[in-house]
């Protein structure tokens, strides 16, 4: 699946004429390295745990893509009809070895770099690896994914709450939590389907805690995905799209107001540019109608033993699952260079670089309305053709030199 041939020695004559470096061995990662080979460019995949997609083997047991099979492809190979409209978590990750495979992608497992620097020849770059490893290349490219590092609020009184409690992160299935009352703390894509995972597994209460109203979608209508309209407004103005949104969801999504989802004060696509995608319906709307998955205020805090909400109520529930979301956590690696904002986002994406790091690129680190996975393949592909104008404008002015 892998190619564990040893890494490019550190002595190179100048990092630029070393390999593009890929960090991290997820569907962005993959992506980039193969659309690198596409256009004659070594890249070498850094991947610090012992096998790719190592981030999807840990989601939950049910999950599958939001997105369509058919534009949830990488380049260069389709998905297998075999995996259904929406594919599951196991397949993806089959998916992911196989594109490994059959594309022979150089990839080293067991390497974690910590941190990326200018080389010494001001042009290429350095990573510091495990192992003492200083590696040195034309160009980088960080796909360490956009759900890295769980996030949990720093609640006062949890340390001392008696219950279980888990991220998300840490959840698999419902059957450990069956007969059990469960608070899901978080209604992004996450949460709610968790919250209905537990409610299908047995969980003898579910509760919801909601901060802001989600805007929600169904994943499909008569047959059109939900995806396809992401894709037809992705460049639309913002208020344009807000403003064809309200009636679609008045006609596809029933008002839940009674049961504590009224819907939301502030646009759809307003709301995605802030970086917060809908939530996509594959059972939540049914379960809170049937009252099977309650509808709380946000938790604040814990007190006694029990859970403190936003509206002052105090319940006690058996287990605590914080659907909170992550953090991409870049500082370490990428901070000191100026190239995040300040909520340590990569301040660009795709071709282009950051105007004080050429040749540093960022893939996966935007959570894209129009499906995650087709926009790390046009990613991947403008990314190679960036860094192959490059290589080719670095030539000719070498040859120009040389005359």
């Amino acid at each position: 699946m892998t190619d564990s041939r040893a890494l490019p020695h550190s002595s190179a004559p100048a990092a630029t004429d070393g390999p593009v470096y890929v960090i991290g061995a997820g569907p962005g990662g993959l992506a980039a390295a193969y659309a690198l080979r596409a256009q004659g460019i070594r890249a070498v995949v850094l991947e610090k745990s012992d096998r790719v997609g190592a981030s999807w083997r840990r989601h939950y047991d049910r999950l599958h893509l939001h997105t369509t099979r058919r534009l949830s492809a990488l380049p260069g190979l389709p998905m297998p009809r075999r995996f259904g409209r929406w594919v599951a978590r196991d397949d993806v990750v089959r998916y992911l070895e196989k594109y490994a495979e059959q594309h022979e992608l150089e990839i080293t497992t067991g390497v974690e770099v910590s941190r990326v620097e200018r080389a010494d020849d001001g042009e290429g770059w350095l990573l510091r690896a495990s192992g003492g490893r200083e590696l040195t290349g034309r160009a980088v490219v960080v796909a360490t994914g956009y759900n890295h590092t769980p996030r949990v609020p720093d609640w006062p009184g949890r340390d001392a709450y008696t219950g279980t409690f888990l991220h998300a992160g840490e959840y698999r299935n419902a059957e450990p939590y069956a007969g059990r009352d469960v608070l899901v703390v978080g209604v992004g894509n996450t949460g709610a389907e968790i919250a209905v995972d537990l409610v299908e597994g047995g969980a003898a209460r579910v509760r919801l805690a909601v901060r802001t109203v989600p805007h929600i979608v169904r994943r499909s209508t008569a047959g059109w995905a939900a995806q396809y309209t992401g894709v037809l407004v992705r460049r639309l103005p913002v208020g344009l799209v807000d403003r064809l949104a309200g009636p679609m969801a008045r006609l596809s999504v029933p008002d839940l107001s009674e049961q504590g989802l009224p819907r939301p004060d502030t646009g759809l696509y307003s709301r995605v540019r802030a970086g917060s995608i809908p939530v996509q319906d594959v059972g939540l709307i049914d379960a809170v109608r049937a009252g099977r998955v309650e509808i709380t205020a946000a938790v604040e805090g814990f007190e006694d033993g029990k859970v403190v909400l936003a509206d002052g109520d105090r319940v006690s529930p058996d287990v605590v699952i914080a659907a909170t979301g992550y953090a991409r956590a870049l500082e370490g690696l990428v901070g000191h260079l100026d190239v995040l904002d300040a909520r340590g986002r990569p301040v660009v994406h795709g071709a282009r670089s950051p105007k004080n790091a050429p040749g540093l690129y960022f893939t996966g680190f935007t959570n894209p309305i129009s499906g995650m996975f087709r926009e790390l393949a046009i990613d991947a592909r403008k990314i190679a053709k960036a860094v192959a104008k490059a290589a080719a404008k670095r030539a000719g002015a070498a040859a120009r030199q040389s005359a």
